[in-house]
């Protein structure tokens, strides 16, 4: 198992997607919205395949205020190579008393995916 990526909620998704991409080798892919949800984000990879995910809503204090989260660092995610896998892990925790935040599935950009919350409450996302 591996890190995937980490999660930034932002205020100024172009001035943090400058700031990284200045300072860090990081190569960045073309960015991402969602207009039903007013969501942009961009993945900012290194060269070993770890990256950061920079995400915004026009409303993200708002938003996140409701979610329970804040700004900056709000999940990383753990890929564990399979949607089987996905799945299994998911029940475990939940067998194991502890919160799935998201069912398991396929997001709209394309990551199979279920969300938990480990024992402090900080969302991890598995992925496949």
């Amino acid at each position: 198992m591996t890190i995937e990526h980490i999660a930034i909620w932002t205020q100024d998704l172009e001035k943090m997607r400058s700031f990284y991409l200045n300072f860090f080798d990081l190569k960045s892919n073309e960015k991402y919205h969602n207009p039903q949800k007013q969501f942009s984000s961009y993945f900012l990879s290194f060269e070993n395949g770890a990256r950061i995910e920079l995400m915004h809503r026009p409303d993200v204090s708002e938003f996140i205020e409701a979610k329970g989260t804040k700004l900056g660092l709000t999940h990383f995610a753990i890929s564990v190579g399979s949607k089987e896998k996905v799945n299994a892990i998911t029940e475990l925790v939940r067998k194991n008393g502890f919160n799935v935040i998201g069912e398991a599935r396929t997001t709209g950009d394309g990551y199979y995916e279920s969300v938990i919350a480990d024992p402090e409450g900080n969302w991890i996302e598995i992925t496949e």
